[in-house]
Protein backbone atom coordinates (compact mmCIF):
# COMPACT_ATOMS: atom_id res chain seq x y z
CA UNK A 1 0.00 0.00 0.00
CA UNK A 2 1.23 3.32 -1.27
CA UNK A 3 2.03 6.22 1.74
CA UNK A 4 0.32 9.23 1.05
CA UNK A 5 2.18 11.85 -0.58
CA UNK A 6 3.50 14.78 2.25
CA UNK A 7 1.35 17.74 2.56
CA UNK A 8 4.22 20.07 1.80
CA UNK A 9 5.21 18.00 -1.73
CA UNK A 10 1.28 18.39 -2.79
CA UNK A 11 1.97 22.57 -1.94
CA UNK A 12 4.94 22.71 -3.76
CA UNK A 13 4.21 21.18 -7.19
CA UNK A 14 0.63 23.01 -7.02
CA UNK A 15 2.57 26.28 -6.67
CA UNK A 16 5.67 25.28 -9.53
CA UNK A 17 2.38 24.55 -12.09
CA UNK A 18 1.30 28.08 -11.19
CA UNK A 19 4.28 29.82 -11.60
CA UNK A 20 4.23 30.20 -15.23
CA UNK A 21 0.72 31.63 -14.66
CA UNK A 22 1.47 33.94 -12.28
CA UNK A 23 3.70 35.50 -14.32
CA UNK A 24 1.78 35.81 -17.57
CA UNK A 25 -0.81 37.27 -15.01
CA UNK A 26 1.63 40.16 -14.24
CA UNK A 27 3.45 40.90 -17.23
CA UNK A 28 -0.24 41.10 -18.71
CA UNK A 29 -0.91 44.10 -15.85
CA UNK A 30 2.11 45.57 -16.53
CA UNK A 31 1.48 45.81 -20.30
CA UNK A 32 -2.00 47.10 -19.57
CA UNK A 33 -1.04 49.75 -16.81
CA UNK A 34 1.48 50.84 -19.60
CA UNK A 35 -1.23 51.82 -22.09
CA UNK A 36 -3.35 53.82 -19.30
CA UNK A 37 0.10 55.77 -18.66
CA UNK A 38 0.66 56.46 -22.67
CA UNK A 39 -3.27 57.07 -22.96
CA UNK A 40 -3.28 59.50 -19.57
CA UNK A 41 -0.38 61.21 -21.56
CA UNK A 42 -1.72 61.15 -24.84
CA UNK A 43 -5.37 62.94 -23.49
CA UNK A 44 -3.43 65.58 -21.43
CA UNK A 45 -0.94 66.63 -24.12
CA UNK A 46 -3.17 66.96 -26.79
CA UNK A 47 -6.33 67.79 -25.37
CA UNK A 48 -8.26 65.33 -27.26
CA UNK A 49 -11.42 63.97 -26.09
CA UNK A 50 -11.85 61.41 -23.82
CA UNK A 51 -14.87 59.88 -25.77
CA UNK A 52 -13.72 60.12 -29.34
CA UNK A 53 -10.69 57.90 -28.05
CA UNK A 54 -12.60 55.52 -25.74
CA UNK A 55 -14.30 55.24 -29.27
CA UNK A 56 -11.82 55.00 -31.49
CA UNK A 57 -10.12 51.84 -29.15
CA UNK A 58 -13.31 50.48 -29.31
CA UNK A 59 -14.27 50.09 -32.55
CA UNK A 60 -10.77 48.02 -33.85
CA UNK A 61 -11.01 45.96 -30.13
CA UNK A 62 -14.55 44.93 -30.84
CA UNK A 63 -13.58 43.63 -34.58
CA UNK A 64 -11.29 41.69 -33.26
CA UNK A 65 -13.22 40.50 -30.66
CA UNK A 66 -15.34 39.25 -33.16
CA UNK A 67 -13.12 37.50 -35.54
CA UNK A 68 -11.18 35.55 -32.89
CA UNK A 69 -13.72 34.44 -31.03
CA UNK A 70 -16.82 34.24 -34.24
CA UNK A 71 -19.78 34.30 -31.74
CA UNK A 72 -21.83 33.15 -34.54
CA UNK A 73 -20.33 29.62 -34.82
CA UNK A 74 -20.72 27.02 -32.83
CA UNK A 75 -23.66 26.30 -30.77
CA UNK A 76 -26.37 28.45 -30.82
CA UNK A 77 -26.39 31.20 -28.65
CA UNK A 78 -30.34 31.52 -26.58
CA UNK A 79 -31.49 35.08 -25.85
CA UNK A 80 -31.48 34.60 -22.25
CA UNK A 81 -27.85 34.64 -22.98
CA UNK A 82 -27.42 37.43 -25.39
CA UNK A 83 -29.89 39.93 -24.33
CA UNK A 84 -28.37 40.43 -21.21
CA UNK A 85 -24.20 40.87 -22.89
CA UNK A 86 -26.01 43.40 -24.94
CA UNK A 87 -27.17 45.20 -21.44
CA UNK A 88 -23.55 44.54 -20.22
CA UNK A 89 -22.48 46.60 -23.38
CA UNK A 90 -24.40 49.42 -22.47
CA UNK A 91 -22.77 48.84 -18.83
CA UNK A 92 -19.55 48.72 -20.35
CA UNK A 93 -19.94 51.84 -22.42
CA UNK A 94 -20.68 53.84 -19.32
CA UNK A 95 -17.60 52.45 -17.71
CA UNK A 96 -15.22 53.52 -20.14
CA UNK A 97 -16.47 56.80 -20.35
CA UNK A 98 -16.08 57.39 -16.70
CA UNK A 99 -13.00 55.78 -15.87
CA UNK A 100 -11.03 57.62 -19.44
CA UNK A 101 -12.78 61.14 -17.71
CA UNK A 102 -11.39 60.28 -13.92
CA UNK A 103 -7.93 58.89 -15.88
CA UNK A 104 -7.85 62.50 -17.12
CA UNK A 105 -9.22 64.81 -14.56
CA UNK A 106 -7.51 62.03 -11.38
CA UNK A 107 -4.27 60.93 -13.30
CA UNK A 108 -3.55 57.26 -13.91
CA UNK A 109 -2.76 56.20 -10.25
CA UNK A 110 -5.71 57.37 -8.90
CA UNK A 111 -7.89 56.28 -11.58
CA UNK A 112 -6.25 52.44 -11.61
CA UNK A 113 -6.70 52.37 -7.37
CA UNK A 114 -10.10 53.43 -7.83
CA UNK A 115 -11.22 50.79 -10.03
CA UNK A 116 -10.80 48.34 -6.71
CA UNK A 117 -13.72 50.48 -5.86
CA UNK A 118 -15.99 46.92 -7.37
CA UNK A 119 -14.60 45.38 -3.79
CA UNK A 120 -17.73 47.34 -2.54
CA UNK A 121 -20.04 45.09 -4.27
CA UNK A 122 -18.92 42.35 -1.55
CA UNK A 123 -20.17 44.48 1.44
CA UNK A 124 -23.63 44.30 -0.45
CA UNK A 125 -23.89 41.13 -1.09
CA UNK A 126 -23.09 40.29 2.52
CA UNK A 127 -26.12 42.69 3.45
CA UNK A 128 -28.47 40.98 1.50
CA UNK A 129 -27.34 37.34 1.33
CA UNK A 130 -24.21 37.20 4.15
CA UNK A 131 -24.22 36.09 7.85
CA UNK A 132 -24.90 39.19 10.31
CA UNK A 133 -22.47 38.52 12.27
CA UNK A 134 -19.83 39.30 10.14
CA UNK A 135 -20.86 42.03 8.77
CA UNK A 136 -19.30 44.39 10.65
CA UNK A 137 -16.19 43.07 9.67
CA UNK A 138 -17.50 43.94 6.09
CA UNK A 139 -18.04 47.25 6.78
CA UNK A 140 -15.37 47.97 8.62
CA UNK A 141 -13.55 46.98 5.02
CA UNK A 142 -15.75 49.75 3.58
CA UNK A 143 -14.69 52.24 5.51
CA UNK A 144 -10.72 51.34 5.07
CA UNK A 145 -11.69 51.54 1.54
CA UNK A 146 -13.03 54.95 1.22
CA UNK A 147 -10.22 55.76 3.58
CA UNK A 148 -7.75 55.41 1.23
CA UNK A 149 -9.77 56.99 -1.35
CA UNK A 150 -10.34 60.07 0.64
CA UNK A 151 -6.16 60.00 1.48
CA UNK A 152 -5.41 59.46 -2.51
CA UNK A 153 -7.78 62.35 -3.14
CA UNK A 154 -5.98 64.96 -0.90
CA UNK A 155 -2.48 64.02 -2.88
CA UNK A 156 -1.17 61.71 -0.15
CA UNK A 157 0.53 59.86 -3.26
CA UNK A 158 1.98 63.03 -4.90
CA UNK A 159 5.50 64.15 -3.31
CA UNK A 160 4.68 67.41 -3.34
CA UNK A 161 1.43 67.10 -0.85
CA UNK A 162 2.18 64.02 1.06
CA UNK A 163 2.72 64.63 4.33
CA UNK A 164 5.17 61.69 4.32
CA UNK A 165 7.51 63.61 1.64
CA UNK A 166 10.36 66.31 2.33
CA UNK A 167 9.78 67.59 -0.93
CA UNK A 168 8.99 71.62 -0.92
CA UNK A 169 5.70 72.58 -0.68
CA UNK A 170 3.99 74.26 -3.67
CA UNK A 171 2.01 77.78 -3.02
CA UNK A 172 -1.24 77.21 -1.92
CA UNK A 173 -3.16 78.45 -4.94
CA UNK A 174 -1.08 75.41 -6.99
CA UNK A 175 -1.81 73.08 -3.48
CA UNK A 176 -5.62 73.41 -4.06
CA UNK A 177 -5.72 72.67 -7.88
CA UNK A 178 -4.06 69.20 -7.13
CA UNK A 179 -6.30 68.41 -4.20
CA UNK A 180 -9.00 66.77 -6.32
CA UNK A 181 -11.66 66.14 -3.20
CA UNK A 182 -13.98 63.34 -3.17
CA UNK A 183 -16.19 65.12 -5.61
CA UNK A 184 -13.73 64.44 -8.72
CA UNK A 185 -12.95 61.10 -7.48
CA UNK A 186 -16.33 59.67 -7.14
CA UNK A 187 -15.95 59.85 -11.44
CA UNK A 188 -13.44 56.64 -11.39
CA UNK A 189 -14.58 55.13 -8.29
CA UNK A 190 -18.10 54.82 -10.35
CA UNK A 191 -16.69 53.97 -13.26
CA UNK A 192 -15.26 50.94 -10.83
CA UNK A 193 -18.29 50.02 -9.02
CA UNK A 194 -19.48 49.48 -13.10
CA UNK A 195 -16.37 47.78 -13.55
CA UNK A 196 -17.37 45.25 -11.22
CA UNK A 197 -20.95 45.09 -12.01
CA UNK A 198 -20.38 44.75 -15.84
CA UNK A 199 -18.06 41.00 -14.78
CA UNK A 200 -20.84 39.76 -12.55
CA UNK A 201 -23.37 39.75 -14.97
CA UNK A 202 -20.87 38.23 -17.56
CA UNK A 203 -20.06 35.59 -14.74
CA UNK A 204 -23.74 34.68 -13.98
CA UNK A 205 -24.90 34.47 -17.84
CA UNK A 206 -21.68 32.46 -18.82
CA UNK A 207 -20.70 29.11 -17.00
CA UNK A 208 -18.38 27.79 -19.23
CA UNK A 209 -15.17 29.63 -20.37
CA UNK A 210 -15.62 29.33 -23.95
CA UNK A 211 -19.12 30.52 -23.85
CA UNK A 212 -17.65 33.73 -21.73
CA UNK A 213 -15.30 34.71 -24.34
CA UNK A 214 -18.11 34.29 -26.85
CA UNK A 215 -20.47 36.78 -24.72
CA UNK A 216 -17.42 39.30 -24.07
CA UNK A 217 -16.86 39.48 -28.12
CA UNK A 218 -20.96 40.78 -28.32
CA UNK A 219 -20.59 42.88 -25.45
CA UNK A 220 -17.73 45.23 -26.31
CA UNK A 221 -19.21 45.02 -29.95
CA UNK A 222 -22.60 46.34 -28.10
CA UNK A 223 -20.50 48.97 -26.47
CA UNK A 224 -19.27 50.13 -29.32
CA UNK A 225 -22.49 50.27 -30.92
CA UNK A 226 -24.19 52.46 -27.94
CA UNK A 227 -21.00 54.63 -27.73
CA UNK A 228 -21.74 55.57 -31.55
CA UNK A 229 -23.99 58.32 -31.42
CA UNK A 230 -22.30 59.85 -28.02
CA UNK A 231 -19.23 59.84 -29.92
CA UNK A 232 -20.86 60.88 -33.17
CA UNK A 233 -22.27 64.17 -31.04
CA UNK A 234 -19.27 64.78 -29.47
CA UNK A 235 -17.11 64.71 -32.92
CA UNK A 236 -19.75 67.33 -34.18
CA UNK A 237 -19.62 69.81 -31.08
CA UNK A 238 -16.18 69.27 -30.82
CA UNK A 239 -15.38 70.44 -34.65
CA UNK A 240 -17.57 73.41 -34.37
CA UNK A 241 -16.06 74.69 -31.59
CA UNK A 242 -12.28 74.16 -32.80
CA UNK A 243 -10.60 73.76 -36.13
CA UNK A 244 -7.77 72.37 -34.89
CA UNK A 245 -5.76 69.15 -35.95
CA UNK A 246 -4.92 66.87 -32.99
CA UNK A 247 -1.96 64.78 -33.64
CA UNK A 248 -2.33 61.20 -34.26
CA UNK A 249 0.02 58.89 -31.56
CA UNK A 250 0.12 55.85 -32.55
CA UNK A 251 1.50 54.12 -29.46
CA UNK A 252 -1.57 55.49 -27.37
CA UNK A 253 -4.17 54.09 -29.63
CA UNK A 254 -2.31 50.81 -30.31
CA UNK A 255 -1.21 49.73 -26.60
CA UNK A 256 -4.83 50.41 -25.52
CA UNK A 257 -6.19 48.64 -28.18
CA UNK A 258 -4.15 45.71 -27.84
CA UNK A 259 -3.19 45.65 -24.52
CA UNK A 260 -5.88 47.81 -22.41
CA UNK A 261 -9.00 45.93 -23.99
CA UNK A 262 -8.23 42.88 -25.65
CA UNK A 263 -5.17 41.27 -23.76
CA UNK A 264 -6.38 42.16 -20.22
CA UNK A 265 -9.47 40.32 -20.47
CA UNK A 266 -7.15 36.93 -21.60
CA UNK A 267 -5.48 37.86 -18.69
CA UNK A 268 -7.81 38.53 -16.09
CA UNK A 269 -9.51 35.06 -17.43
CA UNK A 270 -6.63 33.63 -16.82
CA UNK A 271 -6.57 34.57 -13.39
CA UNK A 272 -9.98 33.65 -12.45
CA UNK A 273 -9.79 30.36 -13.98
CA UNK A 274 -6.35 29.23 -13.36
CA UNK A 275 -5.35 30.72 -10.53
CA UNK A 276 -8.69 31.53 -8.57
CA UNK A 277 -8.27 35.73 -8.42
CA UNK A 278 -10.41 37.98 -9.34
CA UNK A 279 -10.06 41.73 -10.37
CA UNK A 280 -11.13 42.93 -7.10
CA UNK A 281 -8.89 41.06 -4.80
CA UNK A 282 -6.06 41.80 -2.68
CA UNK A 283 -3.52 39.67 -4.90
CA UNK A 284 -4.85 41.37 -8.11
CA UNK A 285 -4.02 44.74 -6.38
CA UNK A 286 -0.10 44.18 -4.55
CA UNK A 287 0.46 43.31 -8.48
CA UNK A 288 -0.98 46.11 -9.98
CA UNK A 289 1.16 48.32 -7.35
CA UNK A 290 4.49 46.79 -7.92
CA UNK A 291 2.91 47.96 -11.84
CA UNK A 292 2.11 51.90 -10.71
CA UNK A 293 5.68 52.03 -8.92
CA UNK A 294 7.62 51.36 -12.58
CA UNK A 295 5.51 53.12 -14.57
CA UNK A 296 5.61 56.51 -11.84
CA UNK A 297 9.48 56.47 -11.69
CA UNK A 298 9.22 55.59 -15.37
CA UNK A 299 7.41 58.60 -16.44
CA UNK A 300 9.36 60.57 -13.62
CA UNK A 301 5.59 61.41 -12.30
CA UNK A 302 4.73 63.36 -9.06
CA UNK A 303 4.93 60.41 -6.68
CA UNK A 304 5.45 59.73 -2.99
CA UNK A 305 6.39 55.83 -2.88
CA UNK A 306 5.62 55.98 1.04
CA UNK A 307 2.35 57.86 0.89
CA UNK A 308 1.37 55.38 -2.31
CA UNK A 309 2.59 52.25 -0.22
CA UNK A 310 -0.16 53.71 3.43
CA UNK A 311 -2.81 54.65 0.81
CA UNK A 312 -2.61 50.89 -0.83
CA UNK A 313 -2.12 48.96 2.13
CA UNK A 314 -5.34 50.80 3.88
CA UNK A 315 -7.05 49.75 0.19
CA UNK A 316 -6.00 46.18 0.11
CA UNK A 317 -6.95 45.69 3.79
CA UNK A 318 -10.36 47.04 3.04
CA UNK A 319 -10.67 45.15 0.04
CA UNK A 320 -9.71 41.92 1.82
CA UNK A 321 -12.00 42.61 5.02
CA UNK A 322 -15.06 43.45 2.61
CA UNK A 323 -14.58 40.23 0.48
CA UNK A 324 -13.24 37.23 2.00
CA UNK A 325 -15.26 34.30 3.52
CA UNK A 326 -15.88 34.75 7.32
CA UNK A 327 -12.98 33.38 9.87
CA UNK A 328 -15.55 30.89 11.56
CA UNK A 329 -16.34 29.01 8.44
CA UNK A 330 -12.56 29.00 7.35
CA UNK A 331 -11.59 27.97 10.74
CA UNK A 332 -14.12 25.12 11.22
CA UNK A 333 -11.69 24.11 7.82
CA UNK A 334 -8.87 24.10 8.85
CA UNK A 335 -7.56 20.77 9.36
CA UNK A 336 -6.76 19.31 6.17
CA UNK A 337 -8.68 15.74 5.27
CA UNK A 338 -6.16 13.70 3.42
CA UNK A 339 -7.49 11.14 0.37
CA UNK A 340 -5.12 8.85 -0.56
CA UNK A 341 -2.35 11.68 -0.42
CA UNK A 342 -4.44 14.62 -2.30
CA UNK A 343 -5.51 17.81 -0.41
CA UNK A 344 -9.19 18.69 -0.98
CA UNK A 345 -8.97 21.05 -3.66
CA UNK A 346 -11.77 23.33 -1.50
CA UNK A 347 -9.63 23.82 1.12
CA UNK A 348 -7.26 25.88 -1.46
CA UNK A 349 -9.76 27.66 -3.37
CA UNK A 350 -10.74 31.05 -2.20
CA UNK A 351 -14.17 31.98 -2.84
CA UNK A 352 -14.30 34.62 -6.00
CA UNK A 353 -15.35 38.20 -4.20
CA UNK A 354 -17.79 40.20 -6.30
Amino acid sequence: MMSPRPISEVRGSSNFRQTPLQIIHIVGNFLRIWSVYSMYRYLTQTGASVILFIFSCLVPSSILFLLLQKPWKGRSLSNTQVVPSVINGAITALYFVLWGKGLKSCGPLRAILAEYSGAVLGVLSAVLYGRRGHLWKKVGGLIAMLASFYFLSQGWALATLSPFSFKDSLDSEVQTEQVLGMSKMMVPILAGILSALRRVIARRVSLKNQLKRRLHAITIASATSFLFPVAMWDLIIGSSDSNMELPFSAWAFLSTILFGIILVFYVDSIAEEKLHMVFSSPRHLMAAAGCIIVMEITYKMDFSLAGFLICSSILGIGIYEATTLERGRKDSLQKPEISNGMLNDELEMPSLPT
